[in-house]
């Protein structure tokens, strides 16, 4: 870990687009000024972690989740069903099958 001293009034870079400002010292506490660009997440401790836990919790899939999905899944037609299942009426080609998509449909 890097250690620096700052007055209040001086700034810390990190790289090129990312400054830290003191902006003042009162008793025990230290207040920061950011300036980083949009894209750079910049949180407390704390936020950070309950962040992480919140993420964490979300990526989690049950068994009982992935249960409740498979009932909205579509079934699989087997090859046999397939059969005749192709394109009829008008333009349609005379061996049933299904014509390939064309630009812009």
């Amino acid at each position: 870990m890097l250690t620096l001293t700052r007055s209040v009034g001086e700034t810390i870079r990190i790289g090129d687009d990312i400054e830290i400002h003191v902006v003042e010292v009162r008793g025990g506490t230290v207040r920061l000024g950011f300036k980083a660009p949009r894209e750079v997440a910049i949180h407390r401790e704390e936020v950070y972690r309950q962040i992480a836990e919140a993420n964490l919790l979300a990526a989690q899939v049950t068994a009982d989740t992935l249960g409740a999905l498979a009932a909205f899944a579509p079934t699989a037609v087997s090859g046999s069903e397939a059969v005749g299942a192709g394109v009829e009426g008008p333009g349609a080609p005379e061996d049933g099958t299904v014509p390939a998509a064309r630009p812009g449909d």
